[in-house]
């Protein structure tokens, strides 16, 4: 007589059993962070890559700028728009026949306002272009104008951060608040520092900075050097702010200090 089989029902249905890869309890447990860190920059490495993105240029600015928004927020989300057109047009963000890599891509973070701008900029242009979105309480979703296998979402702001830094190779900053401040200040710190290259930074609009920050007021307390105010300048229209990286050497031209 053949012996029945015993029940391994509980054995299969444990959560132990089940595969580590397809164990979300696992992987979203506070041990895994280090894991899930390391996949969030992994997951956007490798597309990056298959897309031949080289170097990009950041776009910053506030989210709740908007198209049809009073005088100024239309004009920098207009100004947005046209750099990054400009930059895709002239940038080397598409890819041509003696070429695979693609230089000066447009990166934002994927949401509205000056984000949208710059990506549809670039769409514009028939280039790709980068969203590093932020997973937030208030769900954030990408817009619609960012390359869809370019359009990430990260949990970790500083993952997203080290995305934004590792093919920098100029930032254009349009007027902003928190987020933007936060940014901005991120890379100048990183370039103070040297733990970045020294890369153009340019602000959009100097009537708006200059009221938001007094750069001089933290020189004459001695909080920064007079020296660090070269390590961003001013620009007051698309063009003018192509005209600085290309005087920078963003483009492969001789690189000098920005005026």
């Amino acid at each position: 007589m053949t012996e029945k089989k015993p029940d391994n029902s509980a054995q299969m249905a444990s959560p132990a059993y089940l595969l580590a890869a397809l164990d979300q309890e696992f992987l979203l447990s506070d041990q895994r962070r280090g894991v899930r860190f390391m996949l969030e920059y992994e997951k956007a490495e490798e597309h990056l890559r298959a897309w031949g993105v080289k170097s990009t240029i950041v776009v910053f600015g506030s989210a709740r700028t908007h198209e049809n928004g009073n005088g100024e927020h239309m004009r920098w989300y207009e100004a947005a728009r046209k750099f990054a057109k400009i930059a895709s047009e002239r940038g080397g963000a598409m890819i041509t026949s003696d070429q695979n890599t693609r230089e000066n891509v447009i990166a934002t973070g994927g949401g509205g306002g000056i984000m949208e701008a710059a990506n549809r900029g670039a769409h514009d242009a028939g280039a790709p272009s980068i969203g590093f979105n932020i997973r937030l309480p208030f769900e954030q979703e990408p817009n619609a104008y960012s390359t869809p296998d370019l359009t990430f979402q990260f949990h970790y702001f500083a993952m997203r951060k080290m995305h934004f830094a590792m093919r920098a190779k100029a930032l254009v900053i349009f007027p902003g608040g928190f987020g933007t401040f936060d940014e901005l200040f991120e890379l100048l710190t990183l370039i103070q520092t040297g733990k970045s290259e020294t890369i153009p930074v340019i602000l959009f609009d100097e009537d708006y900075w200059t009221k938001a920050i007094n750069f001089h007021h933290l020189v004459e307390h001695e909080m920064i050097g007079p020296g660090d105010l070269n390590l961003f300048h001013y620009a007051s229209s698309p063009e003018e702010a192509w005209e600085k990286l290309l005087f920078a050497g963003i483009c492969g031209g001789p690189k000098a200090d920005a005026k």
